[in-house]
């Protein structure tokens, strides 16, 4: 089968395109055939070695990227009980999972998948599991939505934000939501539902006197103090992932404080992988949330991808076709 292989860190020039031997899955794995697979900043931060407060580490190594797969059941282990060849999946394969998804061919534990509806592409069935899992969990990080509430999202036009926007609007009435990002995503946000868009490079969100009941942070490149200061009293800042373990580590840390000293919520959305694939499933369904895709690109040109992805000029989800359908 083929497979994106790296056999170091470094920039998407170490990653090729190669020939590998296909998996056989274990009791209580099924063999998928990927279809598509989307990018994440898991796999760009694994791709050049992720930094700790230690500094950065060889510990986390993974030969075949890519969590976020839709594909077919080409086989099921002797123990799977879920699933059965030719059923169309979806699912979020980081961590324990393993990774693998850059490759025709994964083993997957049956408990890391989810029935893809029928009328949602590959493309947009690998664009859902963990930005679309961040999203959700991000926006309850203070409970659930109520009416009336004014949302930020920042770094809003990649894939927890263009997400993020559709589910806030399905969940309560009159939510007002506020997107962040650079000046060329601006126009994408306003299409897919944003009310207010701000482009980073000409005003400080944190500083322009506007403040939220809830702001989503998907960069975390700045200090929660900035951020309480452009919250509610009793609002809620909630980081889903940035370029740096330490500085996302430093969160839980300061959060009591802030709690105490301002009555404001600093969290880190831990995710939890897989977990309301189901519900996003039925939103797609019912014509209330469409992922926003980046390409597709082909698996010859995962290079190209990474590049775009690492340069930050994707809109909604970088997605690579790795099989072509029947």
């Amino acid at each position: 089968m083929k497979a994106l292989i790296r056999d170091r860190f470094g920039p998407p020039e170490v990653l090729e395109v190669q020939e590998v031997a296909r998996p056989v899955p274990k009791e209580r794995q099924v063999l998928v055939r990927v279809r598509a697979c989307s990018l994440n900043d898991w796999d760009w931060g694994l791709l050049h070695a992720p930094t700790t407060p230690l500094g950065r580490t060889k510990r986390f190594f993974v030969p075949i990227l890519g969590s976020d797969i839709a594909g077919i059941v080409a086989e099921a282990g002797s123990e799977v009980r879920r699933f059965k060849p030719g059923d169309e999946v979806h699912g979020d394969l980081s961590g324990f999972g393993g990774w693998g998804g850059f490759a025709e061919f994964v083993c997957v534990s049956e408990r890391r998948l989810t029935l893809k509806p029928p009328r949602m592409t590959f493309e947009q069935a690998a664009a859902l599991p963990q930005a679309g899992q961040l999203a959700v969990q991000a926006l309850a990080a203070a409970g659930p939505l109520k009416p009336g509430r004014k949302i930020l999202i920042n770094g809003a036009g990649g894939g927890v934000g263009t997400i993020g926007v559709q589910l806030a609007k399905s969940q309560a009435q009159d939510i007002e939501v506020t997107g962040v990002d650079s000046a060329m995503k601006l126009e994408t946000m306003r299409r897919i539902g944003f009310d207010h868009v701000i482009d980073y490079a000409k005003e400080d969100f944190t500083k322009n006197g506007r403040q939220y009941d809830l702001i989503v942070d998907t960069k975390t490149v700045r200090q929660p103090s900035d951020h309480v200061r452009a919250l509610e009293p009793g609002g809620t800042y909630a980081t889903v992932g940035g370029p740096s373990i330490a500085q996302l580590l430093e969160i839980p840390l300061v959060g009591w404080w802030f709690r105490l000293t301002t009555g404001k919520t600093v969290r880190l959305v831990g995710l939890k992988a897989n977990r309301d694939l189901p519900y996003m499933n039925e939103q797609f369904e019912s014509g209330k949330l469409t992922p926003v895709i980046d390409g597709p690109y082909q698996l010859d040109d995962a290079r190209e991808a990474f590049r775009h992805f690492g340069a930050g000029n994707h809109q909604g989800k970088v997605v690579i076709t790795i099989s072509p359908g029947p």
